[in-house]
């Protein structure tokens, strides 16, 4: 069978070269005429592929992505491939080095978020086009391209649904023993009831001293605070920076919609959290959770949903569902952070505009093959059904994916921190922000002058 495949995209490639093809494959993109690279190298580089080397006996499926782009190349008089440049914490620095002293080569970039803003704000990014390409089409995640949106230009791409990231695992047998059958809080997720009061109700009956000496030894929740506290915000309808109605970012956290979820998160821990050990480290929760003294985790989905996660080692069975919502009805979210591919700053508009079109050609499904579903992997290995079909699945979807515009002046941790969520035990939400306000002013305006 590989072997017709490659003579029949041979003899294509043959026509290709002639002129003599007028129309793609059945199931290709049309061809969009008078785009040529001159038979130019143009790389996707990333963090983690390696050379990005083709296998020598691929699956049937594997063969028609590399015919596939075997046609791409064919059809548009180039060289396209995908390989690493640097690793997570360079291949930014990668980017901006080749930007600033570029060789002429032809070159895109896959980032991690957290270096995203930083790249945009620092003038290395050029803006991406819509010359060929439908930038508005559902193929780009809407979620990334609010984010990656300034000042009216889109600086960088996201293709698919997000990878769900905050969520609210629970704990089968501690739920059980205390009485509450763990169903149904995936029927009141289903149903659009599963509430803060909801929540607040079932952490109160977990919350416990079983052996009547006065010290609780069965608690509500645990997990990572600031993944709480963010989720709570925006499940509420608040942020923490946001762009005015002059395109300029500004710092958002004083509304009421911000100041009330972080005082029910606040509230929250106060009654229901797990204490933390003297002398702990900070992430002294994710073997804590294991313990099974807990009813519910907050954290992320790497966490128990993918292959040799943290929670891999876990006797006791979880599930898992979207952290809650303030009232009924309410759409349930999760804060996403994907990884954005840019275009360096350095071309000229056209060459641009012809880079974007690449990468859209490249980032298609590839034409006979079927993909949904794909991203279910192993997840049944490690929970149960309704955790991957029902709350992993919507969370997939870009109506509930919320990208926190924190990331455009740092990491979370340094711009929000210590000034707010790590404090808050100490001090009011109001009380916080208004001390805090100066300073976030001031990341914003040298955001906004650059």
């Amino acid at each position: 069978m590989k072997k017709v495949l490659a003579l029949v995209l041979a003899a294509m490639m043959l026509l290709v070269c002639c002129g003599a093809l007028a129309e793609a494959p059945e199931g290709y993109p049309a061809v969009v005429e008078g785009i040529d690279f001159g038979g130019a190298d143009v790389t996707i580089y990333d963090y983690w592929s390696g050379e990005g080397a083709r296998k020598t006996d691929p699956t049937e499926e594997e063969q028609l992505q590399y015919d596939y782009r075997d046609w791409i190349n064919a059809t548009y008089n180039v060289n396209l491939s995908q390989k690493q440049d640097g690793d997570w914490g360079s291949n930014a620095t990668q980017m901006t080095n080749f930007t600033t002293s570029p060789d002429g080569s032809l070159r895109l970039y896959i980032i991690e978020p957290g270096s995203v803003a930083s790249l945009v704000s620092g003038g290395v990014v050029a803006p991406v086009s819509d010359k060929y390409v439908d930038l508005q089409s559902a193929k780009w995640n809407s979620a990334e391209r609010d984010f990656m949106t300034i000042g009216g230009k889109i600086y960088g791409l996201y293709s698919g649904n997000s990878e769900p990231r905050g969520c609210l695992y629970f704990n089968k047998r501690v739920l059980q023993e205390a009485g509450i059958d763990w169903n149904t809080i995936y029927d009141l997720q289903k149903e659009g009831k599963w509430t803060w009061a909801a929540f607040e109700e079932m952490l109160k009956t977990i919350t416990r001293d079983t052996d009547n000496d006065g010290v609780n030894d069965i608690y509500g929740i645990l997990g990572s605070g600031d993944d709480m506290y963010v989720c709570a915000v925006f499940s509420n309808g608040g942020s923490f920076f946001d762009f005015d109605a002059d395109g300029k970012l500004q710092p958002t956290m004083n509304s009421d919609a911000t100041i009330s979820a972080l005082s029910w998160g606040k509230d929250l821990q106060a009654k229901y959290w797990a204490p933390t050990p003297e002398g702990a480290n900070w992430d002294w929760y994710k073997d804590a959770w294991k313990q099974g003294y807990c009813g519910f985790y907050m954290y992320q989905t790497y966490g128990g949903f993918n292959d040799n996660s943290e929670m891999a080692d876990m006797k006791d069975e979880w599930g898992c569902v979207a952290f809650p919502v303030p009232n009924e009805g309410d759409t349930y979210i999760t804060v996403v952070s994907d990884n954005i591919t840019l275009i360096p700053a350095c071309y000229d508009e056209e060459t641009v505009a012809k880079l974007t079109f690449l990468y859209d050609l490249w980032t298609n499904d590839t034409p006979g093959v079927e993909t949904e579903g794909n991203w279910i992997g192993n997840k049944y290995n490690y929970t149960d059904e309704r955790a991957v079909d029902e709350t992993y699945a919507m969370l997939r979807e870009p109506e509930h994916a919320r990208v926190n515009k924190t990331l455009y002046l740092g990491t979370q941790n340094d711009v929000l921190g210590n000034s707010l969520l790590w404090s808050l035990g100490g001090s009011t939400p109001a009380e916080l922000i208004e001390a805090g306000m100066p300073a976030w002013q001031a990341l914003c305006d040298t955001f906004n002058n650059k």
